[in-house]
Parts: C-alpha cells; structure tokens; sequence
C-alpha cells in the first residue's frame, strides 16, 4: 500500500490536479464502482419513508417525524461507526450493519402498510436509521489513503460531492417513480435491497481499506475526531446544509400535491441535486488559490442568501429556478468542509470526522423534515420553506463568529490533546 500512496503522490505532483489524473488513480475504481452502488440507497431513504407513511396515515407530520426519528438515529450512530471503522476496519462494521438495516427497513415497511400505531413505526425507524451505512465516509477515507500528501485531495473531495449529488438526482426520481406509479412501499424496498447488495460488495474490497491499528507498523492512538475544535464548527455548518435538504424534501412534496401534480416532486428536486452536482463538477476542475475557510464563508453566505429566497416561490417554474440556484450554492460549501477534514484531522481519525459531518447532515434534516411537516400541515403550502432559511442563517452566524478555528495548526503541532499520531512537542 506504501508504495501505491507515493506513486499517486508523485504523479500528481507533476501535474495540474484533475478528474482525469484522479481516476486514473491506482486502484481507485475497485472502490468507486461498489462504493455508488452502495451510497444510492441513501438519497432514496428519507423520501421514500416519507411518500409511505403520509400515504398510509394522510398527514405529512406524522411522515415527517417517522423520517426525523430515522435521521436523528443516523446521526447519533454514524460517527461511532465511523470509529469503530477506524479502529477495526471498514468491512468488519459494513457487513453487520447492512445485514441489519436491511431487516429494519423491511420491517418498517410491514408496519407502515399494516396500519400500525406510530409508536411502532418510530421503534422500527430507530434501528433503520442507526445501521445506515457511511459509505460516503469510507469512500473519502480510502481517497485519503490513496492520495496522501498530494493536490488531488481537493478534487477527490469534489469528485466525492458530485458523485454523492448525482445519486441525489437519480435517487428522489427513482423514489417517487416507485411509490407513485408502483406502490407506496416499493421505494423503501428497493432502498433495502440496494443497501444489502451494494453494501457487501464494498466490503469485499478490502484491499483499499484504510489500515487499521491491527494493521498497521505503526501503533495509532484513537481519540475521537469531536476534539478537533474545526470538526464541531463544520458540524454546524453541516447542520444548516442538513435544514436544506430535509425542507426541501417535504416541502417539494407537499407544493407540488397542492398544485395537483405530485409527480413533479422527484423532477423539482432533481433540478436542486443537478444544481449541487453541476457546482461540484466546477469546484473539483478549478486550482484553487484562495483558502478553504474563506471559500467556506464566501460558499455559505450565498446559501444562505438563495435559500432565504425558497418560500417566496408561487410556481413550479420560479421554485425550480431557486432550486437550481440552492443547489449550486451547497456543493461549494460540503466540497470545502471535507478539504478542510483531511487538513484538521489525522488519518486515524477521519472516517470518525467524515461521518460526524454526514450525521449532522441527517441531523439536521431530521429536524428540518419534522419542522417543515409541522409547518405544511398547520400553514400554506410551501410554509416548510422557511426552515431551510432559517437552518442556513443561524448556521452562517456561527460560522462568521468561529470562523478561526479552521485555520490549519503548523506541522508538527498536535491540533487536540491525544489526537495524531505524534507525541505532544513545545512550539516556539
């Protein structure tokens, strides 16, 4: 593996960092293949849960806090397994944790179309959302292997946001096509299915997993990723990208039933992740002079600012515009604070990092989604787009005041008490 991490990072030295020298990484493609495989289950989850469970008891509210209580329970478990991953290796947590997501999913599903009371739904929704798999964080860890020391970082990290929002272009339409036009439930099946087959087909690449202590020459202490002072800003940061999507998600569904054309939903959501997409593939192709956490604010203070604009839309076509202008806004912002990861936090401990920020991420659509549901059921269609407003501002204001705390520490300086790879030395 030593001298696969040399070869990559003496190629790419020599020449201007790009999609085309990424990919022609060693190695890369025993990964990526499996790996968008097995990520496509996770932009269907949400909206599939909740196209079914407003199906079966009519209220969006209900769909909303069924979907919340998934996310919140992503999150809460999602960095423990990216630790676990760290600590153990990637297929020793994946194997296990599809096999029980896919039976927490089918479970949920039996519940929901047995009109089962909503306390049972939550009880089922807890492990669905628990047993996600990170695949994207094991994705950008065995990037971060591959590609130590080299420019390629930053376009990895956007190759990773681009391939994350593709599956967010392909995932809604395919749920809201199943559900609508199969059965309300075929979305959360085939979600449970894509995670069962795609999951054990990562795991059995095991030859790009990150090493692990067990592994390694080297002994590595694991200290968590959280006492990284930059990781909990970007945790915020990532809350708000998280109010995004999840008003997004309920509100589309909701706007586009009032106006009598639900299958619109997948479409106008579809536009908002071609958007992201669209931005990300931009991002990744230009050599960046400018620094991460200023391009952090600058990215962040036009999210903030398009997304204020949501509920003001009164048509399919107008909210497809700022769907699109959001889109492109969020991309920048994910691509930067997964760069800035890889600069903060030492190897051993960035699977743990790259899944705090995708669990803030559920997080914060969890409470978006159970808001927004709140909100459409209570006030006009289209009111859940105040959240993503909202999420984005008060996100942007923590940011501007803690915004120092991103700065990269020197070489050779430990950047939390127990984490790295080296023992603690006095600077000058």
């Amino acid at each position: 593996m030593a001298s696969t991490v040399t070869t990559s990072k003496d190629s790419a030295a020599t020449s201007r960092p790009g999609y085309g020298r990424l990919l022609r990484t060693r190695g890369a493609w025993t990964f990526l293949l499996p790996g968008f495989a097995a990520r496509q289950p996770f932009a269907m989850l949400t909206l599939s849960i909740v196209l079914l469970v407003q199906h079966t008891t009519g209220s969006y509210g209900a769909a909303g806090a069924v979907a919340a209580v998934t996310g919140v329970s992503m999150a809460l478990f999602a960095p423990y397994s990216g630790r676990l991953a760290d600590r153990h290796g990637q297929r020793a947590v994946l194997v296990p944790g599809v096999l029980v997501h896919t039976v927490a999913g089918l479970a949920l599903t039996a519940l929901a179309l047995t009109d089962a009371p909503l306390w049972a739904l939550f009880a089922a929704a807890v492990p669905t959302g628990a047993s996600v798999p990170q695949i994207g964080p094991m994705v950008r860890a065995r990037w971060g292997v591959r590609l130590k020391g080299s420019p390629l970082l930053t376009t990895a990290a956007a190759f990773e946001s681009v391939t994350d929002e593709f599956t967010f272009v392909v995932g809604p339409l395919l749920a809201t096509a199943l559900c609508t036009a199969v059965d309300p439930a075929a979305g959360l099946l085939t979600e449970a299915a894509l995670t069962l087959v795609g999951g054990l087909l990562f795991a059995a690449q095991k030859g790009t997993q990150p090493e692990t202590g067990r592994d390694g020459h080297a002994r590595v202490e694991h200290v968590s990723a959280l006492r990284v002072p930059g990781v909990r800003v970007l945790i915020v940061t990532f809350l708000g990208i998280g109010s995004v999507f999840g008003g997004m998600q309920v509100s589309l569904a909701a706007f586009t039933e009032s106006i009598g054309e639900p299958g619109l939903n997948g479409v106008l959501y579809g536009v908002f992740a071609a958007g992201n997409m669209l931005s990300g593939i931009a991002c990744g192709a230009i050599a960046w002079k400018t620094a991460p956490q200023r391009r952090l604010v600058i990215g962040y203070t036009a999210l903030a600012l398009t997304a204020s604009a949501l509920w003001t839309a009164h048509s399919a076509l107008l909210l497809a515009g700022l769907g699109l202008l959001v889109g492109m806004c969020i991309a920048p912002a994910l691509i930067t604070g997964y760069t800035l990861v890889e600069n903060l936090v030492p190897a051993g401990a960035r699977t743990e990092a790259f899944t705090w920020l995708t669990g803030a991420v559920a997080l914060g659509q969890a409470a978006a989604v159970t808001v927004a549901g709140q909100l459409e059921d209570r006030l006009w269609g289209g009111a859940g787009f105040l959240v993503p407003m909202a999420g984005t501002v008060l996100a942007l204001a923590t940011l501007l005041a803690l915004r120092s705390r991103l700065a990269t520490p020197p070489r050779g300086r430990t950047v939390a008490r127990g984490v790295g790879h080296r023992e603690s030395v006095a600077v000058d």
